[in-house]
C-alpha cells in the first residue's frame, strides 16, 4: 500500500502559515497591506502584549462583499490576480491569497466588514475553520480582530522573544508603512499607548518627522531624478544623523518595502567619504517602476525582490545622492511644508 498521502487542510495551513506567519509582526504587516490595498484612508493597528494576546486592525477601505466573506480565509484566492499574465503587472502589496488563510489557522479571528451597498457582515474563524458567519453592525471598511496567536501551536510561542523586541519589530512594519503611503493615517497603538500617528498630509517627510524626530527631519535632502526605465524619489538625512546599523535605510518599489544588497550599497556609495566606517544614513527612497521589471513573488515575505537593469537604477540612485550633498539643499529649518 502507498505511503504518500495528501495532507489535510488544516495540517497543511499550519505549514504554509510557517512562512507567512512568523511573528505577530508578521500578521500586522499583511493585514494592514490588505488596508491599503482596499484604498483605505485611515487605518488604525492596535496590540495588546506586542500582538501575542491581540491584534486588530479598522480600515475604512472598500469593504469585503458578502459573498466573498468565506472565500477570503481559503488559501490561494484573491481578487488581485485572474492569470498568469497578472503576476507580472502587480501594483497592489498583496496578492497570494495566503495571509487571512494562514493567519486563521494559527490564530482565532473575528472580521467584521461592510462594503457602500451592503448591510454588515461577520464572521468568526478558529484552526482555519468557520465557525459562525452572520449580519452585523458594521461601519464601511473592515475591522479584523486576531487574538491568541499560535494558541494551538505552541512550539512557535518559544520563539517568539521579549514583548519588547516583538513591538519594536511591529512599530517598525508600520513606520515603513508609514512612510510609504503618507496620504493615509495611520495609528499605532499598544496597550493603550499611541505609538505613531500620521496625519495623511501626503508628506513623507512629515511622516519621518513622526519616526525620527524634528532634529533629523529639518535635516533632510529631497532627491529626485529619472532614466527610461526607473524614477525615484524620497529623502536623505545629513551625514551627521549617521547610525550604527543599515535599520534606517527604507527602501521602496512601487509602495512596497524592500530589501536588496545593492541598492544598499549603493546608497552607501552615494555618500561615499561623507560617512565614517561602520556608519550607515537614514534615508527613504521610493523606486516607480514597471511591474514587469520586478519578480515580487521570490520569498513568502516579499520583502526579496529580483530587479531587471539593476545596474541603471543603481547608478541613477548614487548619483542623485551625490548631487544632493553636493549642493546642500536642505529643506529650510523651520518650514517642512515642502512636497515632493
Amino acid at each position: 500500500m502507498g505511503k504518500i498521502k495528501e495532507l489535510q487542510t488544516s495540517l497543511a495551513n499550519k505549514i504554509a502559515a510557517g512562512e507567512v506567519v512568523e511573528r505577530p509582526s508578521s500578521v500586522v504587516k499583511e493585514l494592514l497591506e490588505n488596508a491599503i490595498d482596499a484604498g483605505a484612508t485611515e487605518i488604525s493597528i492596535e496590540v495588546e502584549e506586542s500582538g501575542v494576546q491581540s491584534i486588530r486592525v479598522v480600515d475604512n477601505g472598500s469593504g469585503i462583499e458578502a459573498e466573498d466573506l468565506g472565500l477570503v480565509f481559503h488559501r490561494h484566492a484573491t481578487s488581485k490576480l485572474d492569470q498568469d499574465e497578472d503576476l507580472f503587472h502587480i501594483r497592489t502589496l498583496g496578492f497570494r491569497g495566503e495571509a487571512l488563510a494562514s493567519i486563521s489557522s494559527v490564530a482565532k479571528v473575528t472580521l467584521k466588514t461592510c462594503t457602500d451597498n451592503a448591510n454588515g457582515n461577520e464572521i468568526y474563524v478558529e484552526n482555519g475553520e468557520i465557525l459562525n458567519h452572520k449580519p452585523a453592525k458594521a461601519k464601511k471598511g473592515t475591522d479584523i480582530l486576531v487574538e491568541s496567536l499560535f494558541y494551538n501551536t505552541p512550539a512557535r510561542l518559544k520563539y517568539i522573544k521579549s514583548l519588547y523586541t516583538e513591538l519594536g519589530k511591529i512599530t517598525d512594519i508600520v513606520n515603513r508603512m508609514a512612510m510609504s503611503h503618507p496620504d493615509i493615517r495611520i495609528a499605532l497603538i499598544s496597550d493603550g499607548k499611541t505609538m505613531l500617528s500620521t496625519n495623511g498630509s501626503g508628506r513623507t517627510n512629515e511622516v519621518m518627522a513622526e519616526i525620527y524626530g524634528m532634529k533629523v527631519a529639518r535635516d533632510l535632502v529631497h532627491i529626485s531624478g529619472d532614466t527610461s526605465d526607473y524614477h525615484i524619489e524620497g529623502f536623505v538625512a545629513k551625514p551627521e544623523h549617521s547610525r550604527s546599523n543599515k535599520h534606517y535605510i527604507s527602501i521602496f518599489i512601487n509602495g512596497r518595502y524592500i530589501k536588496n544588497f545593492m541598492l544598499n550599497k549603493a546608497i552607501l556609495e552615494g555618500y561615499h567619504t561623507l560617512l565614517t566606517i561602520g556608519r550607515f544614513p537614514i534615508c527613504y527612497i521610493n523606486i516607480e517602476m514597471d511591474p514587469i521589471l520586478v519578480d515580487v513573488n521570490v520569498h513568502p515575505t516579499k520583502l526579496e525582490v529580483r530587479l531587471s537593469k539593476e545596474e541603471q537604477l543603481y547608478q541613477l540612485i548614487v548619483s542623485k545622492i551625490q548631487e544632493a550633498f553636493k549642493d546642500r539643499i536642505l529643506i529650510p529649518k523651520n518650514n517642512l511644508d515642502y512636497v515632493p
